[in-house]
């Protein structure tokens, strides 16, 4: 009988997969454990064959490529998290007491429940993935399993060459990103009484199971980075469809870097976090639209590369280091009106990584203006005229935030490190598609200040010498 009860709980974990996933999660198997064949067969009987912490750690060699820069797809403190999740899957009619060797059935259970299960599945898994012994965890050996699974998603898709034209080279160096996406998500972690214990206090607090799972449900990026990490890491069911297509646009096709030599103001962590909290049918591609360090430091510039190319995120860095910036929901058109609407969000990247949405408080979602005497001249973002929480004015490098205590369109603090701000660098990228109506438009950026600004006025939208090749069709750098 016990055969039957453990048969049963192996085949519902299997039903789980559609049968091509069965056969490639079945080979992956195979190789672990150093057999060959599919292991279903007929009688689909789970095959005694075993694998190691030994051919997991292997396995991560197996593919190796002599072009990738690292020699492991997985960081090797994940490798063993993972083995020790698989280890810790408990076997019905199994002798007592944790074997070394991992049996097909607890890899397909891993598997099926970090795949397909609920937060309640995932959430024992988990738990012996932040720490092999038994009972509750504390804030620091989450933060360690948080920071690894972060490190290990950004490794493994720069591995397998699924960074979709971004790379470590051309982005800001992405371990004090790892830091701060760690550092938003472990935000979320509530006590059963509600309160949120931050800091040192965080670090040594001890979460019991509840907890975590609850955790693991309110935050979904935990659930997406384990995905990731198992298909490109273990590389199985990579080639199969992502069901959920929570991973399809984890993150962004890349336009407009190839070639330009350009370290981007977004490091790896930051770039999927923001576009998380972009609309759905934005979140497939960036393009670059603008940089300061490629178009100069320009206020016309800047307004002849972003006007009328659909919805954008600017992102800026001061002089202290701080990175900051918004997303724009629709076309900038240079206008002494407000414009946009309520899914406009401001964000900070560095010192720390957090969105801050819409409060209701009032329609101050985004401005530009340029060339007017009686109304102020710059980019803002949300709070009032003098008083935005984001704001680069037309005389190009200075610019506020100032939001204290807070900004009252998005509830953001105060973005910059001083409250008016010298700027070092800035950004803007295009997201989504870029409106059909602007490709292909000869630049006009040799019209003097003022004709600009009447046609911007007008509406009318340009392109700029930087822009006109055809970066629509850039292929990726892959």
């Amino acid at each position: 009988k016990m055969g039957n009860a453990e048969s049963n709980a192996y085949h519902n974990h299997l039903s789980r997969f559609l049968p091509e996933e069965q056969t490639d999660i079945d080979g992956v198997f195979d190789i672990l454990s150093g057999s060959s064949g599919s292991a279903g067969g007929k009688n689909a009987k789970p095959t005694k064959k075993t694998m190691t912490l030994a051919a997991l750690q292997a396995r991560q060699s197996i593919i190796h490529d002599i072009s990738a820069h690292t020699r492991e797809a997985l960081p090797e403190q994940m490798t063993v998290r993972l083995y020790n999740g698989m280890k810790s899957i408990d076997l019905p009619g199994k002798s007592s007491g944790p074997s070394e060797q991992i049996a097909k059935e607890q890899f397909v259970i891993f598997m099926s429940d970090l795949l397909k299960g609920n937060a309640d599945e995932k959430v024992t898994i988990i738990m012996r993935m932040i720490s092999k012994t038994e009972g509750p965890v504390n804030g620091k050996q989450i933060q360690e399993f948080t920071e690894d699974l972060i490190m290990s998603v950004v490794h493994v898709l720069n591995y397998r060459k699924e960074l979709k034209g971004w790379n470590l080279e051309n982005t800001r160096d992405s371990a004090s990103g790892v830091k701060a996406l760690a550092s938003q998500l472990l935000s979320e972690l509530k006590l059963a009484d509600g309160t949120k214990p931050v800091g040192l206090q965080l670090l040594e607090t001890t979460f019991n199971p509840s907890v975590i799972e609850d955790w693991v449900y309110r935050v979904p990026q935990v659930s997406i980075f384990l995905s990731v990490v198992i298909r490109q890491g273990l590389h199985v069911l990579h080639s199969v469809p992502d069901q959920t297509n929570d991973t399809l646009n984890l993150v962004p096709h890349c336009k407009g870097m190839k070639g330009r030599r350009l370290v981007s103001l977004f490091d790896i962590p930051s770039i999927i976090y923001i576009n998380s909290h972009l609309p759905a049918e934005l979140q497939h591609k960036w393009q670059l639209l603008f940089s300061s360090r490629l178009h100069g430091e320009s206020f016309s510039q800047l307004c002849g590369h972003i006007v009328n190319k659909g919805p954008c995120i600017v992102i800026l860095k001061d002089l202290d280091g701080f990175l900051f910036g918004g997303f724009a929901s629709h076309s900038w058109e240079v206008k002494p009106q407000f414009q946009g609407d309520n899914r406009c969000f401001l964000f900070s990247v560095f010192p720390c990584l957090a969105v801050y949405t819409y409060t209701g408080y009032n329609d101050h979602f985004m401005y530009l203006n340029n060339g007017q005497q009686t109304m102020p001249n710059g980019l803002g973002m949300g709070g009032q005229h003098g008083y935005f929480g984001l704001w680069i004015d037309s005389d190009y490098g200075k610019g506020h935030s100032k939001a204290k205590p807070r900004c009252t369109t998005y509830n953001s603090p105060q973005l910059s490190a001083k409250e008016d701000f010298t700027l070092d660098a800035m950004e803007v990228w295009a997201v989504g598609d870029v409106p059909e109506s602007t490709k292909g438009k000869k630049s006009i950026l040799d019209v003097d200040p003022q004709a600009q600004a009447l046609l911007e006025m007008a509406g009318k939208s340009r392109q700029s010498e930087g822009l006109r090749e055809p970066i629509e069709e850039d292929e990726d750098d892959e």
